[in-house]
């Protein structure tokens, strides 16, 4: 049993983090999540689509107690992981090459789940030497996580339903330790969102049906890693270029002009993926797809998943010398990578279509 104090255990768990990478600790109490309400109606909905994972966690999303009994305190963590936009803002700033595909920032480096995990672990370790049990999250956890993060002050619930930070402003990972613990909790911060609405109107399909609603069904997000079949064809050509995410909704927010570029180098875009051209990625077997995306957060929609999305992003931007690319694609013994090539050569040549006939006159 540890003699610290409480206070002792929270400023030396916050210099702790501090020193390991983390660029905001607070704590919260283990109360019942303040949205617990509104998650069970948005589920209810259905506008979870096929994370089915949600409703099955519901009670203990909704219960702080029935995750770890006993527990009184969660430890809730932000990490910082823009990279920043520097000169030559398309490459830079959307982590590809100029024949490449937008993949959301948080996805250009290593998978934050294993990065965070380490660093928890050391706080998780701290803890169990002061006497509390605990468990930890990187977003895989039954956690409303944003709510406690809420309360302990990290930030505030932006009206696209991500969560906002004044220094860090969109660009961050969240983390939990839940504890048995008693340690005082920190004061939540406002919301400041004023009037502005700039992350729903930037939204390509209207999946912000509303400040703070969100239909996951009609989210790029979701289409291109949650969604584990044929997206659907009124969206195909809303997604544009992206391949694995989306960021438009984190870009348009005003907060991040206050954004400064991680320590974390681990975020940081991969050469190799960012100057592959689309096409490219279409020559990648199963063995070359893992070895690609080895540590990578892409790796977990497999081969079949993104090169469905690789095929749907040059049906919108491809161009003639795409095709030969895209006929081996609609070949694949995939059935979902097959469909999504034959649509994606359909709308190359309806677009060159034109073209040709301007070209016989």
């Amino acid at each position: 049993m540890s003699l610290r104090s409480p206070t002792e255990i929270k400023i030396e768990l916050l210099r702790r983090a501090a020193e390991i990478g983390f660029d905001d600790c607070r704590i919260a109490r283990a109360d019942a999540p303040r949205h617990a309400d509104e998650f069970r109606a948005w589920l209810e909905a259905g506008a979870d689509g096929e994370m089915d994972w949600m409703a099955r966690s519901a009670e203990k999303r909704c219960d702080p107690q029935k995750v770890l009994p006993g527990v009184r305190s969660v430890v809730a963590l932000a990490m910082n992981y823009w990279q920043g936009d520097g000169k030559g803002r398309r490459k830079k700033a959307e982590g590809r090459s100029a024949e490449g595909g937008r993949i959301a920032r948080y996805a250009w480096g290593d998978d934050y789940h294993d990065v965070l995990e380490k660093k928890l672990r050391e706080l998780h370790a701290f803890l169990a030497e002061a006497g509390g049990r605990q468990k930890f999250y990187v977003d895989t956890g039954p956690v409303l996580e944003r709510d406690f993060a809420a309360e302990a002050g990290i930030g505030w619930h932006g009206k696209s339903t991500m969560f906002l930070n004044r220094r860090l402003g969109t660009w961050f990972f969240l983390a939990e330790i839940f504890t048995t613990l008693e340690l005082a909790p920190d004061p939540p911060q406002v919301a400041r969102c004023g009037s502005c609405t700039r992350c729903i109107d930037a939204c390509p399909t209207a999946a912000i049906t509303a400040p703070h609603q969100l239909d996951a069904r009609r989210c790029i997000s979701y289409l291109t890693i949650e969604l584990k079949g044929s997206i659907p064809l009124e969206f195909r050509p809303l997604i544009g270029d992206r391949i694995y995410g989306c960021d438009d909704c984190l870009d348009a927010c005003p907060w991040n002009r206050f954004a400064q570029v991680a320590r974390e180098s681990a975020f940081a875009a991969r050469p190799a993926v960012a100057q592959m051209r689309l096409r490219d990625f279409l020559a990648l077997d199963d063995e070359q797809f893992r070895e690609v995306f080895r540590g990578s957060p892409i790796k977990r929609i497999k081969r079949r998943g993104f090169l469905r999305n690789v095929c749907v992003a040059l049906g919108n931007v491809g161009t003639e010398e795409d095709l030969p690319s895209l006929a081996a694609a609609a070949r694949d013994r995939e059935p979902l990578i097959a469909e999504h090539a034959t649509w994606a050569i359909e709308r190359i040549e309806t677009r060159l279509s034109p073209a040709l006939r301007e070209l016989q006159w």
